[in-house]
């Protein structure tokens, strides 16, 4: 397992720019008549972690939309400067999981793994996903439909992505919902060998990464970074 592990972090290690992966200026957003944020500004690098913080309600998921190119209703500007420089738009290699696990129910657990990579031009190898299904507590459930999972089986199935495919941007959308505190944990660790790798980690969520992440501070109708 930890030949495994020590794999999947040289196969995810890419070039670092000087320039930010991503860049958002003066950023803001209504819904309703509302304003979720104004003038938002931050630049967000390769090997970097950041959290979208806020209450409930602040616009977290909408930011995380607006960057992943699902949300087109704000103003300011949304930029990914290292496109021009090393010639690969991060965007195509970046990877967005919502706050629901975008699974199908009816299908098997290795059924739903094979159709997200497949929707990424990724080949899924069986002992390769029964591995990383182990790591994350799910060793005899591959052929159990979806359907038959608890909440937090479910959010595992989903975040087994994190290690079965190969990205260098990854927008999570509470990533830590319905999860015990192993699972939390195992997150967390996996998440720091993401950055460390060189990939852009961006979460929403009210858990900060043991202190270590970047924050983008939402909430009444303002946005700070921290």
């Amino acid at each position: 397992m930890v030949y495994f592990a020590a794999f999947l972090s040289c196969r995810l290690r890419s070039p670092v720019t000087d320039l930010p992966l991503l860049q958002a200026e003066d950023l803001t957003c209504e819904r309703d008549d509302r304003v979720l944020f104004a003038g938002l500004s931050f630049a967000a690098g390769a090997g970097e972690v950041w959290q979208v913080a806020g209450p409930n309600g602040a616009g977290k998921t909408t930011l995380m939309r607006i960057i992943s190119g699902l949300h087109g209703h704000y103003e300011g500007r949304l930029h990914w400067p290292a496109a021009t420089s090393a010639g690969q738009d991060p965007r195509q290699q970046m990877l967005s999981l919502g706050h629901r696990p975008g699974l199908r129910v009816e299908l098997t657990v290795l059924e739903n793994l094979r159709w997200w990579l497949a929707l990424h031009q990724q080949q899924l190898v069986r002992d390769q996903a029964e591995q990383v299904l182990a790591l994350v507590g799910l060793t005899g459930y591959e052929t159990v439909p979806v359907a038959q999972l608890s909440a937090g089986q479910t959010r595992r199935v989903a975040l087994s992505l994190l290690w079965l495919l190969d990205k260098a941007v990854w927008l999570l959308d509470e990533p830590f919902t319905a999860l015990d505190a192993d699972g939390v944990a195992l997150i967390e660790s996996r998440l720091r060998e993401l950055a460390d790798a060189g990939a852009l980690v961006l979460y929403s969520s009210h858990h900060r990464l043991n202190g270590e992440a970047r924050q983008i501070c939402l909430g009444r109708g303002a946005g700070e970074v921290r």
